[in-house]
């Protein structure tokens, strides 16, 4: 193999160490790792699997480890189909000649900062990973699997040598259980996900406007009229935390104050700061329920709630949430304003406005929960110049807020850009990095920068749908907050993802699966293929525009085509490629014109198979219209294509004929939007430019 080609097949964003021996006898593999190790350095030879592979572990490991190492066996043989020897991995059992010996210094603990690196020493007789702790050892159990590849002989996995250790240590995962409640069974699953790709903090939002979702003993008619009866229970949330920390994540509660609290008011009106009476909210948006900062009363409510749940949560961050008060950047906090206790204790106080007033309130909350041993965390909002810098900035507006809290002294956590409710591409957030060459910090400013969060926000997600919303792009943000900075390939993290999507079904996530299911049910179990050909290229609008376009409730329909469609669309995505491929590289570029034809032609003839499935399905009479918008214009990209691959020039007239036929096409139905009309547009234009 020449060094040419071998540069072709190594990834370009990393050191990777061929000897020219090795070239001229291992073609490397290209492997489909995410997130992406830190250093890489292929050997020569593989290590071919056979039913005989045994696992020993070494050193100081805990049960945890004998655990992890015993669930990693398990989902090998399950994707291989051999029958291994080793039931259940045990200290008191001695493994005669392992083919993996796990060797671990010792225990770590499910901490802030806690060692997670780890070597992986893939040989053809014997394979090694060596960690300082059982995390370590963990995370590197999930690159041995993802390691496993195939030939005409068998399983094997590549002789490599892995040095690997995460860029930041907080990598997490949000989960909104509040708006729409997710059941443990879901909360288990995204946790065995989050630790396939490595992020290590759930972020579990508990309570909202819509509900309150945890057992308090102390304050019972939070969770019995706050929840309608959904809520998990004191035990649940303990073994949640168990679940979690079996596989080195961390489980930080979030319950927000002072706003998004009328689930706390409709309990208990008397904390709220107007009279009430309030009920649960079945809207989204902002509203105007709010903690009442001037009675004592509600500091020693949350004082004794807290407190309980500073026992039943033993991770010492705590999420007071904090966000959009109504103050400065949204509209009035009428309850405030329309309070005049309220307006007497501004000006007892000497407190200038709202902003002070929320401040004010935060100081009390970070007393109570130092008292409590939790250290305090919570949205951009609780940023103000009166708060001391012993808490945690969580930077959900813009990243301004991140720089600012830096500079000023506070720890941060940039959400901006992950929040994956929002609809937008993998790409997107992919190259949204929390710490980019660009930002204004000094070295030291740049350490107060723990990591980052994606977050699952819950308006929109039912436990049907939110896997196929977190699920595969927070595969992609985990590589973000592991990987090194100079791992930004998109196309490369593209052909990775898909991989690593179809490997995370085996954790029981629905966000492959359930797409065909939910097609069956809205075409009444028809044949579902001209439905899939017309949702394979459409995706949910974008930002906040679902609910502009149509307004929902908390007991809205979740099982509509919006609903069903996903993010990033994969073939509408690849077409777009195409195109831009083409256009870059036309006389050269065959295949893409095929591949452009088939895509065209059949999307042209799909809505005349599509059309009796919809007549016969009222549930699919919104996608009427652009269905047939998708033919029409399907047929305007053969014909711009037939131009282009005859070399002749389209006439002006026909361009604009054209493009406003296209610029229909994007007008957003049944919230959503088709997602090749851009590409198709480039056709168009293409075709009338003179050559």
């Amino acid at each position: 193999m020449t060094n040419y080609n071998c540069a072709r097949i190594i990834f370009a964003t990393l050191a990777l160490f061929c000897s020219s021996a090795l070239l001229a006898q291992e073609k490397p593999t290209k492997l489909e790792l995410m997130p992406m190790p830190a250093k890489i350095e292929f050997q020569s030879g593989k290590f071919s699997l056979t039913d005989s592979f045994k696992i020993a572990i070494t050193g100081n490991p805990n049960q945890r480890l004998y655990s992890g190492a015993t669930r990693a066996l398990r989902r090998l043989a399950g994707r291989t189909g051999l029958f291994f020897p080793q039931d259940f991995l045990r200290p008191d059992v001695v493994v005669d000649s392992p083919a993996l010996t796990i060797n671990c210094e010792r225990p770590g603990q499910v901490k802030f900062g806690e060692d997670e690196s780890y070597t992986l020493t893939i040989a053809p007789a014997q394979i090694l990973l060596a960690a300082k702790t059982d995390l370590g050892a963990l995370r590197g159990l999930e690159t041995f699997l993802q390691l496993l590849a195939v030939d005409e002989q068998g399983y094997y996995f590549p002789s490599v040598k892995i040095e690997d250790a995460p860029r930041f240590a907080w990598r997490g995962l949000m989960i909104d259980a509040s708006r729409h409640f997710m059941p443990v069974d879901v909360v288990k699953r995204n946790l065995d996900a989050m630790a396939a790709v490595k992020l290590n903090v759930l972020h579990w939002h508990l309570s909202d406007d819509q509900g309150f979702r945890v057992e308090s003993k102390a304050w019972p008619k939070l969770h019995e009229l706050g929840s309608d009866g959904f809520y998990y229970t004191q035990a649940q949330i303990r073994e949640v935390i168990a679940y979690a920390a079996e596989r080195g994540i961390r489980v930080m509660p979030e319950f927000d104050v002072p706003g998004h609290a009328t689930s706390w008011v409709a309990a208990y009106p008397e904390l709220g700061s107007a009279p009430g009476p309030y009920q649960i909210e079945r809207k989204w948006g902002i509203f105007y329920p709010v903690l009442n900062p001037t009675k004592e009363f509600t500091y020693q409510f949350l004082d004794k709630f807290f407190g309980e749940m500073a026992v039943l949560f033993s991770d010492p961050y705590f999420h007071i949430g904090g966000d959009e008060i109504e103050h400065a950047d949204y509209h009035e906090a009428k309850h405030w304003n329309e309070s005049a206790e309220i307006q007497a204790f501004k000006k007892k106080h000497n407190l200038a406005d709202n902003a002070a007033v929320q401040a004010h309130f935060n100081q009390r909350m970070l007393k109570i929960l130092t008292k409590h041993g939790k250290i305090m965390v919570g949205w951009d909002e609780i940023l103000h110049k009166s708060m001391p810098t012993n808490i945690i900035i969580q930077s959900w507006r813009g990243r301004e807020s991140m720089v600012q809290a830096a500079q000023q002294g506070y720890q941060s956590l940039l959400a901006n850009g992950y929040y994956i409710d929002l609809i937008q591409p993998t790409d997107f957030h992919y190259l949204n990095d929390p710490l980019p060459a660009d930002l204004p910090l000094t070295g030291e400013q740049k350490k107060k920068i723990l990591g980052g969060e994606t977050t699952m926000w819950a308006e929109y997600v039912s436990p049907e749908t939110v896997d196929s919303r977190i699920w595969p792009r927070t595969a992609a943000i985990a590589e973000r907050f592991w990987s090194p900075q100079n791992v930004n390939d998109v196309d490369d993290m593209y052909r990775r993802l898909e991989v690593i999507s179809f490997q995370l079904e085996e954790h029981g996530l629905t966000h492959e699966k359930n797409y065909a299911m939910m097609l069956r049910r809205l075409t009444r179990n028809q044949d579902i293929t001209p439905l899939k050909n017309f949702v394979d290229v459409i995706e949910p609008v974008k930002i906040y525009n679902r609910g502009r376009l149509r307004p929902h409730t908390s007991y809205s329909p979740l099982t509509r085509v919006v609903d069903a469609a996903r993010p990033d669309a994969a073939a509408a995505r690849k077409f777009r490629r195409n195109v831009d491929d083409y256009l870059e590289k036309r006389q050269q570029n065959h295949t893409s014109a095929e591949q452009i034809n088939f895509s065209l032609g059949l999307w042209r003839n799909n809505h005349a198979a599509l059309l009796p499935v919809i007549k016969a399905s009222p549930v699919l009479a919104e996608i009427e219209s652009p269905s047939k918008d998708l033919s029409e214009i399907s047929g305007i990209g053969l014909e711009a294509l037939t131009f282009l691959e005859q070399n002749q020039t389209a006439a002006a007239s026909w361009k604009d004929e054209k493009l406003e036929a296209l610029s229909r096409a994007k007008e957003p139905r049944g919230q959503t939007e088709l997602m090749v009309v851009s590409a198709i547009e480039k056709l168009v234009v293409a075709a009338s430019e003179k050559r």
